[in-house]
């Protein structure tokens, strides 16, 4: 794995923040964060001339690296602010774990595919970047041991909202969330009380699945 990040590369990531606020995210933090994070080095070697550009790519383990866009889009609507306790389902390549951290959160990431667990485990702290907790096991269950959270986010199509995840929100917790089957309706849940959530979606996208117990 070639494991350089060059000015070649950091100019390519300028260019892909300038598609980014063309395509409307505004968050200064989140911009900042795709603009510092290598994301070539998250990718396959084969792909790592397309890694800035605004698209998915695969990964290990049958599951892809998301588009900058949906990342960004994603991290904006959690409106994180630094030392927020934020939970990923889905820790896939590491990527938007990075883009968390830099983003000041404490994080705490779940990824149920053991050997992309174990690979992303290991890069992420090479790279430097160190969330609070990393843990392999089903995400649709959450960390209850952690929580309540700031927000939460979830990385791979779920067609449904998974309850536990709801109930582990701070008051006021955000819960970003793309609910659907074949196109994803992206979905964001704040907690107004104990019992009460306001929904809001923000149209489609397309996700790989969030996987239940494959293992």
């Amino acid at each position: 794995m070639n494991s350089k990040d060059t000015l070649k590369h950091a100019g390519k990531r300028k260019q892909l923040v300038n598609i980014l606020i063309e395509k409307g995210i505004k968050n200064k933090g989140v911009l900042s964060a795709i603009s510092k994070i290598p994301r070539h080095l998250f990718m396959d070697s084969s792909f790592e001339d397309h890694a800035y550009q605004d698209k998915a790519f695969p990964i290990a383990a049958d599951q892809t690296i998301s588009q900058p866009y949906t990342v960004a889009f994603q991290s904006e609507l959690l409106q994180i602010s630094n030392g927020d306790n934020v939970l990923e389902i889905g820790t896939g390549s590491g990527y938007q774990t990075a883009v968390l951290c830099e983003l000041g959160a404490k994080v705490y990431s779940i990824e149920r595919q053991k050997e992309l667990f174990k690979k992303t485990k290991l890069f992420l702290s090479k790279l430097g970047y160190r969330p609070k907790h990393l843990s392999f096991g089903d995400g649709y269950k959450g960390l209850v041991e952690y929580a309540p959270y700031d927000s939460i986010i979830v990385t791979a199509g779920a067609p449904f909202v998974p309850k536990p995840l709801l109930s582990q929100l701070k008051i006021n917790g955000r819960l970003v969330i793309p609910v659907g089957d074949d196109v994803q309706i992206m979905t964001l849940f704040v907690r107004k009380s104990e019992t009460q959530f306001e929904k809001r979606e923000f149209g489609e996208f397309r996700f790989v699945p969030l996987l239940e117990n494959r293992n």
